[in-house]
């Protein structure tokens, strides 16, 4: 795939994985009634955010790391009760697409590849 198709993926499941965590910890699920500080946990997702949308390889390399943290709260949490368990199966899903997205872009677009493709092309 060409890096803006990753990027586009990584910004896509980055942007939903925000808003699941925010509505899974604020209304639909959260811990305790009327939502709780478990809302704070997408402050490490917003840091990279930011770098995701510029296109920054090195917020895509740190990025690949953190966000195991949260595919393993989501694999976790599938023992939650309904609609937790779900809510927590998405956040899963979305992860390993982040994860995806983030380390073949960051792979596809390493200086050494970049180098070889523009020797290809001359």
């Amino acid at each position: 795939m060409k890096p803006k198709t990753l990027s586009l993926i990584a910004s896509i499941s980055l942007l939903a994985l925000i808003a699941l965590c925010l509505a899974w910890e604020a209304i639909l699920a959260p811990l305790r009634p009327g939502g709780s500080w478990m809302t704070l946990k997408v402050l490490p997702l917003m840091f990279a955010l930011f770098g995701i949308l510029r296109g920054n390889r090195y917020t895509y390399q740190w990025s690949t790391m953190m966000i195991l943290l949260y595919l393993t709260e989501g694999v976790i949490r599938t023992n939650d009760a309904a609609p937790g368990n779900a809510l927590a199966l998405a956040e899963a899903v979305l992860s390993v697409i982040f994860f995806m997205a983030t380390m073949f872009y960051a792979r596809n677009t390493a200086p050494s590849r970049l180098a070889q493709a523009s020797q290809r092309e001359t």
